[in-house]
């Protein structure tokens, strides 16, 4: 079973922690979700966090207000250690600290199963003890820590059966097709390094916009 630990940032349960929790994990503002917040913004029961393989998978519970993660709403999402979760005046942090240590060291290329970096240096006993001070100061960069809400390329489900692949395959081949007359139709300018879309064209990702957004919501209403 998959352990969650959240931790109140901000709102009027700010400082409160919610350490190791069974999943599913539901939060809102009434007695029953495992985590139950003082926020009059939030519904009632708000979102649920449950586990899927060895993935967190957080849920909107057709909220009201909405819930979005890293700033970016959602319905459906892969939870990752270090990722921010806000629904009305709450903002939660997602991950103990080892794990959301763990996870910066992966993203600068260290292998924690063997010890040693991607590019052959040593690490030592870093893989047994990862130290969260040590990978928030690892860098003179301000903006390294961003990388945790980088958009990184997702991987395709696993297990579809066959028709599934068949519609994956045939939504993906569509996607590719629209955008690729898109970027056919740029007009690309060396002398200015820019690039332009007539307008009827502008107007067509607009559509594939539109019709993402009717996609992600579609996927993402509770069964």
């Amino acid at each position: 079973m998959a352990l969650v630990t959240l931790r109140i940032l901000d709102g009027a349960n700010r400082g409160q922690v919610f350490d190791n929790l069974p999943t599913p994990v539901t939060i809102g503002r009434e007695e029953g979700n495992l985590v139950q917040l003082n926020d009059e913004r939030i519904s009632r029961f708000h979102l649920k966090i449950q586990e899927d393989g060895d993935r967190l998978v957080l849920t909107d519970l057709e909220s009201t207000n909405g819930t979005k993660v890293n700033g970016e709403t959602v319905q459906l999402w892969i939870l990752r250690p270090g990722d921010l979760i806000s629904v009305g005046r709450t903002l939660l942090l997602c991950g103990a600290e080892d794990d959301i240590a763990r996870r910066l060291a992966g993203l600068r290329g260290v292998d924690l199963s063997a010890g040693v970096t991607l590019d052959g240096d040593d690490v030592g006993e870093m893989n047994s003890s990862v130290s969260l001070d040590f990978e928030l100061n690892w860098s003179d960069d301000p903006g390294a820590q961003a990388t945790l809400h980088t958009l990184l390329p997702p991987e395709l489900p696993e297990l579809l059966s066959p028709g599934q692949k068949a519609q994956m395959s045939e939504l993906l081949q569509y996607l590719h097709l629209r955008i690729r007359g898109l970027i056919e139709s740029a007009e690309v300018s060396t002398k200015t390094e820019s690039a332009s879309i007539p307008q009827r064209r502008w107007q067509d990702l607009l559509d594939l916009e539109s019709r993402l957004a009717r996609y992600l919501r579609a996927i993402g209403e509770p069964d």
